[in-house]
């Protein structure tokens, strides 16, 4: 059961569609229902694909979890009927009803997550260098093969060097999509 007290992470159930409008709710609804020292971070999870089409390609941002949002807050009573009773919102993830709270998601779950969307703040450790041939683990490009041309461990982004109709294509690709090829 979670702490009181102790900042957790909480999936948030919206109407499909709306993730975005239910995010802009909470956040004005921090200062006005004053519950900014219980609610901290609120995510969409959002990421940007790039799609080929008639051999033309464009970034395209996708949601993950259509109908979701991602909530970091300490689950007071206030914060819970705050978040509870915002436009949008038709439950928390977690929650057996009858007045339960919900379970938070585990610290490992979300961090996949924040790593996967770019939001991490914690580095990831990679096996490879600049020269190495990498395989890439998710995303359109999920299962190709590269060579690491450029590293930069400030954003966490390796650009890759990819076989792309024929051509060799530089791509950008978060370390945590990436392993040293075998």
């Amino acid at each position: 059961m979670a702490e009181e007290n102790k900042k957790e992470w909480y999936v948030v159930n919206t109407y499909a569609g709306h993730e975005n409008r239910v995010k802009d709710n909470l956040e004005k609804r921090l200062e006005t229902m004053g519950i900014s020292d219980n609610l901290f971070r609120i995510i969409v999870a959002e990421e940007t694909q790039i799609e080929v089409k008639n051999e033309k390609s464009k970034e395209v941002v996708r949601n993950i979890f259509p109908g979701y949002l991602f909530v970091e807050m300490i689950m007071t009573d206030e914060a819970w009927y705050v978040v509870r009773n915002t436009p949008g919102v038709t439950g928390f993830i977690g929650s057996s009803g009858g007045g339960a709270k919900p379970i938070p998601v585990k610290a490992e779950e979300i961090e996949k997550l924040l790593r996967r969307i770019g939001q991490s703040d914690k580095a990831v450790e990679v096996d490879f260098k600049v020269g190495d041939a990498v395989k890439i683990l998710s995303g359109p490009f999920s299962g190709m093969e590269g060579t690491v041309e450029s590293m930069n461990d400030e954003t966490q982004v390796a650009t890759v060097l990819i076989i792309l109709f024929g051509r060799e294509t530089p791509t950008d690709i978060n370390y945590v999509d990436l392993q040293t090829a075998l």
